[in-house]
């Protein structure tokens, strides 16, 4: 069997191509859209991240501003600066960057964005409303699972979903974006019995665990659709995902490559957000 790649390239230009065009509008009325990312570490990964986020705003026409607290932050350093920043109205979207410094708890600091600033959809109002079907931001990288998979056909509605992975960051809110859908979901973690059962009987399997080459060959039934979110360190330095792709090629009906599937959607996504908030922010 041929198995198809699900890359997202083509999704993410297109995405970008509309948000440059978005955000040139409202540079024309007066000002560009602003995101501030607030940094609280030292971490290498994190840094490289923020040089790409800012890469990609630059490139769409996005004000970006990096606030850099230290690794030795406060929660309620954090959380002031988070707070000081929502009420800024020179500031259409606020990130916070992680990891975060030891002893400082994601929820207790994120509660302080504005949920209408709050672009990657990490704060516990952020994940309410997404759970309750209100509006809001989603977090990025579930939403983008979902764009992938519609971007290249593959049907949502009616089908069984299994998600490898419960976190808030990826897992449980997949879980809501996915239902909202029609999907029958099933989210699976590190105590689900016979793991290979469970997601060898769904029609789409998501692997958002942060374990390298957990899904393999025999956790997928023959022309099942596989996402691999993960983003874990290879023995080479390079980056490798959640899925054994050499053992499910061949078997699943198509893959996500990594990198090059979910993240370039995941950044134009959060970009598009962006440019939402400032719209929003102006009553347009």
């Amino acid at each position: 069997m041929d198995t198809t790649s699900l890359t997202g390239k083509d999704l993410a230009a297109a995405l970008n191509a509309e948000t440059k065009q978005r955000a040139a509008a409202r540079a024309e009325q007066g000002a560009a859209p602003r995101l501030v990312l607030v940094v609280a570490n030292d971490d290498p990964a994190s840094g490289w991240y923020v040089k790409s986020l800012q890469r990609a705003a630059d490139r769409l026409g996005i004000a970006c501003d990096t606030v850099d607290l230290g690794a030795t932050a406060t929660a309620e350093a954090i959380r002031a600066k988070l707070a000081e920043l929502s009420a800024d109205p020179a500031v259409d979207a606020v990130m916070l960057q992680t990891p975060l410094p030891a002893g400082v708890a994601l929820d207790e600091v994120s509660v302080a964005i504005a949920a209408a600033k709050d672009v990657d959809g990490v704060s516990p109002l952020s994940l309410g409303l997404l759970a309750t079907g209100l509006p809001g931001f989603p977090p990025a990288t579930a939403e983008a699972v979902v764009e992938l998979a519609k971007h290249h056909g593959i049907p949502l509605a009616g089908r069984h979903v299994a998600v490898v992975g419960r976190s808030n960051v990826v897992g449980k809110p997949l879980a809501q974006l996915l239902l909202a859908e029609n999907a029958t979901v099933t989210v699976c973690h590190s105590r689900t019995a016979d793991l290979p059962a469970v997601t060898s009987a769904a029609d789409v399997v998501v692997a958002a665990a942060g374990r390298a080459g957990l899904i393999t060959g025999d956790h997928v039934r023959a022309g099942a659709a596989v996402i691999d979110v993960g983003t874990n360190e290879g023995p080479d330095g390079g980056i490798v995902g959640d899925v054994d792709a050499a053992s499910v090629e061949g078997r699943a009906g198509a893959l996500s490559p990594v990198p090059g599937g979910v993240g370039p959607v995941t950044t134009a996504l959060l970009m598009r957000h962006v440019v939402v908030a400032a719209e929003t922010a102006r009553g347009e």
